[in-house]
């Protein structure tokens, strides 16, 4: 930051007279040949040039090293800096544009000459605003010399050698908040904004495409040059966009409409174009998608081939021939060629996946054949498994033959080779222990899938049972049916004539013992039993839709005719009465079974 300076002479002499050697804004003297020993105030020693607070900024000072402050001397007044241990002093928040400062803690006898001879050495003093209770207000030119004011917040201030009480002081300098640094922002805000927009305006004037050219005027030869780019493949772009602007300029009327339609007729021939381009297009695209379908699938069947010579190779009759190295590098290279495999068969299995989606959508299968899958997936597994089984084990023969020749080799190799023939009798006992453990776990898994197995077997089997006894039902539901539609029939014409067969009753009952039992069925001797049981414990009785709706809970086949029929056959279990009068006058059945036990 730099202070302005508008005449290089007046600031040489207001730098001779405080005794600093005049230097400008980057430390160079303005006078080379200026000693600071001849200072023109009496009184006041050589003042360092680079003192904090007079007009130039402090040198850094290294993060570790506390801040020390030094005495200013001024022409009317003297600072003492802070006592160093103290923290520094508290400031508010700085304003936005800050240029005034708070100056408090001012003497009581300080005028505004020497309060502008202490803060002058900060910059530029524009105003000075002093109040009566030992503060003011005072506005810089530029918002870097605040920060040189707020350095002399907290020094001792002292009018000449007097140490009267209002001749002193303590300076408390902080940012004060004024319209017009504000308004000044603001304004300085504006214009960089504007600046900042019209370089903008620049930049994507200087990158924006070129526009256009311009399209010509309709006229009867442009109108001919453009019915001929239309038939054009290469010219259609330019051609079409022609006849776009003059139809939404307007150009068509009665004199052109037979122009204007022959170029639409063009165009609209080009749709054909268009239509067996992307036609060819697909065709293409398709017979790519065939022959890449193809090479996947020869590629499948190679590995696949390879990958049984591996599995060939790692059985007994060839596995034991092979040394350690051989027998290593064939499994690895079986293991990647499983794991390469794999990962082309998924692709396949992919592609033919979004065929079968994009031709239709896959029926639900049926239950039945859902356990069909399932069950011969499992069998698959448990088949894989055997097999790997049966490898594992003549993988495990062959060690333990390995491990036999390696003992006899022991005995008869030096003493020079024990050591190494320990670690590899550790290195396969180890191999023979992770093998044990493996097949244990593929036994482990065997058995799983023969319980799995088991357990498809037999809910196949409670299904068919399930079925021939929900097939049994059914045959019995239409018989009872059946039943029930004759139980109405004889309902109906019972119904018809209860009043005679009562009488009957009445007039012979020895006839009525000799006759046919009124129940005729086990369902109806069980609704006997249920209504009785109802009625028993309704001592006072109950209307019949009351005993229907009881009834019903249980099966919600029975009818209120058949109850009613089967209780007026009953009237010795069964009584009905009438209760109330007028329009509440109710039918209610009643229980008198043990009446007519003793009646009979």
């Amino acid at each position: 930051m730099g202070l302005p300076m508008s005449d290089p002479t007046a600031w040489t002499t207001a730098m001779n007279n405080l005794g600093m050697a005049p230097m400008g804004m980057t430390g160079q003297p303005l006078l080379p040949d200026f000693d600071p020993a001849l200072g023109m105030m009496t009184g006041i020693p050589p003042i360092n040039p680079m003192m904090p607070g007079l007009g130039i900024v402090p040198p850094p000072i290294p993060p570790d090293m506390p801040a020390v402050k030094e005495i200013i001397h001024c022409k009317s007044c003297t600072l003492f800096p802070p006592n160093p241990h103290l923290p520094p002093p508290a400031t508010r928040e700085r304003p936005p544009g800050c240029k005034t400062v708070f100056v408090g803690g001012l003497p009581e006898n300080g005028t505004e000459q020497i309060i502008m001879e202490v803060f002058e050495q900060c910059g530029e003093v524009i105003a000075i605003r002093k109040s009566k209770k030992n503060f003011c207000h005072i506005r810089f030119a530029e918002e870097f010399m605040v920060d040189k004011a707020l350095y002399l917040s907290g020094y001792r201030i002292r009018l000449g050698s007097s140490t009267d009480k209002k001749d002193t002081g303590r300076l408390h300098v902080d940012f004060a908040q004024a319209r017009d640094d504000l308004y000044e922002w603001e304004c300085k805000q504006r214009m960089l904004a504007r600046e900042e927009r019209h370089r903008r305006r620049l930049e994507e004037e200087r990158f924006r495409p070129p526009s256009p050219p311009p399209v010509v005027h309709y006229s009867d030869h442009e109108c001919s040059v453009i019915a001929e780019k239309l038939k054009d493949d290469t010219k259609f772009l330019e051609a079409i966009q022609t006849l776009l602007t003059w139809i939404e300029r307007g150009e068509v009327n009665r004199r052109t409409a037979n122009n204007f339609y022959s170029m639409i007729q063009s165009a609209n021939s080009h749709i054909r174009r268009l239509v067996n381009e992307k036609a060819a297009h697909e065709k293409e695209m398709e017979e790519a998608k065939e022959k890449f379908k193809l090479a996947l699938s020869g590629i499948l069947v190679q590995f696949e081939q390879i990958v049984a010579v591996y599995h060939s190779a790692s059985k007994q009759k060839a596995w034991d021939h092979f040394t350690k190295a051989q027998r290593k590098n064939i499994s690895v290279w079986c293991k990647q060629a499983e794991e390469i495999r794999n990962i082309h068969n998924d692709e396949l299995m992919g592609i033919r996946r979004e065929e079968e989606m994009e031709m239709s959508d896959e029926e639900i299968e049926d239950p039945s054949e859902m356990k069909e899958t399932e069950e011969s997936a499992l069998v698959s597994q448990v088949e894989a498994l055997k097999e790997e089984n049966d490898s594992l084990r003549w993988q495990l023969d062959a060690y333990r033959n390995e491990v036999e020749l390696l003992k006899q080799e022991q005995g008869k190799a030096s003493r020079d080779e024990d050591t190494t023939k320990e670690q590899q009798m550790k290195l396969l006992q180890q191999a023979l222990q992770g093998m044990q453990k493996h097949l244990l776990k593929v036994q482990d898994e065997y058995k799983k899938r023969e319980a799995e197995l088991e357990k498809v077997r037999e809910d196949k089997l409670k299904i068919e049972t399930l079925l021939e006894n929900l097939k049994e039902q059914q045959s019995i539901a239409d018989e009872e049916d059946k039943e029930r539609d004759a139980i109405d029939c004889q309902g109906n014409e019972s119904s018809t004539s209860r009043v005679c067969v009562c009488s009957q009753e009445k007039e012979c009952p020895a006839e009525k013992t000799l006759s046919n039992s009124p129940v005729k069925s086990e369902r109806e001797v069980l609704l006997v039993g249920i209504i009785s049981t109802f009625l028993h414990v309704h001592p006072f009785g109950a209307s019949i839709e009351y005993i229907c709706s009881y009834l019903q809970r249980l099966d919600s086949k029975i009818c209120t005719a058949e109850v009613e029929v089967l209780m007026t056959r009953l009237q010795n279990t069964f009584r009905q009465e009438l209760s109330g009068v007028g329009a509440s006058l109710e039918k209610r059945w009643k229980f008198c079974g043990f009446d007519g036990l003793k009646m009979t």
